[in-house]
C-alpha cells in the first residue's frame, strides 16, 4: 500500500541519500522499495492512461494494462485475461 507516495520525491530523496559512488545499484538501495522486486505487471483501472507519479523508476520494464472498468468491477476473468496476455509478451528488459 502506498499512502501519500510520490515517485518524484522518492527519486529525489534517493539521490540526496546517496553518499557512495553514484551508480544504479547504489541509487536503488535508497529507493523506498529497496528490498522488493520491481513489478512485472501494473493494472490501472478507471479509464486513466497514466502512471500518476507511481513507481516511475520501478516500472521501467513492467507490462502495463489499462482497463476502462472501475476497480470494484474488476474480477477474476479480467485478471486471467491480463495474465494470459502477460505470458504472451516478450520481455527484453532493455535488450534488443
Amino acid at each position: 500500500m502506498a499512502i501519500n507516495y510520490g515517485s518524484k520525491n522518492e527519486i529525489f530523496n534517493a539521490f540526496k541519500k546517496n553518499k557512495k559512488k553514484l551508480n544504479i545499484k547504489n541509487f536503488e538501495k535508497n529507493l523506498y522499495t529497496q528490498n522488493m522486486p520491481n513489478p512485472d505487471i501494473l493494472i490501472r483501472t478507471g479509464g486513466h492512461y497514466r502512471l500518476s507519479n507511481f513507481m516511475l523508476w520501478q516500472l521501467a520494464y513492467t507490462e502495463l494494462f489499462f482497463l476502462e472498468k472501475l476497480w470494484p468491477d474488476f474480477n477474476s476473468n479480467d485478471l486471467k485475461s491480463i495474465i494470459y496476455k502477460y505470458k504472451k509478451s516478450r520481455r527484453n528488459f532493455g535488450n534488443i
